[in-house]
């Protein structure tokens, strides 16, 4: 896709926009449809959309395949340590009513944070299947 230039122009000026529209989704996700599940889809579909305009190293050297492994393990750990807090608080393990002063902000407050941990772990699961995927050589398919 290097010449290509308008392939490459146009996906500069749409991937913000992709990556706006997943912290949308994220952040509305409590109000109506949409959610960590969708936006860490969203996150990981702007990535794979940089691979192929500008090629698998470039999106390795954007994202490496370290921060995308990370990614995995931080999510399950921010969505535990929502239950965990709620547990030294006092609560039920996953009972957001005791994240807050008040038990409507602290279900807000824990749901919030589930779908951030949901969202980190969904892009990085996508973005390692990916890689893996992107990364075979051809030759590995014939021998």
């Amino acid at each position: 896709m290097r010449r290509d230039i308008v392939l490459r122009v146009i996906a500069k000026l749409i991937i913000p926009f992709m990556l706006l529209f997943a912290l949308y989704v994220q952040f509305h996700g409590d109000f109506g449809p949409g959610g960590g599940f969708q936006a860490g889809v969203i996150i990981a579909t702007a990535v794979i959309f940089y691979a192929l305009i500008f090629g698998l190293p470039a999106a390795r050297q954007l994202l490496p395949e370290w921060i995308v492994e990370t990614m995995v393990a931080s999510g399950v750990l921010v969505y535990a340590g929502v239950g965990i807090v709620s547990l030294l608080l006092g609560g039920s393990y996953l009972d957001y009513s005791v994240l807050a002063h008040d038990a409507v902000h602290g279900q807000e407050r824990g749901i919030f944070w589930v779908e951030v941990g949901v969202a980190i772990t969904v892009s990085g699961v996508m973005l390692k299947i990916f890689y893996m995927f992107a990364g075979r050589r051809r030759d590995e398919d014939n021998g």
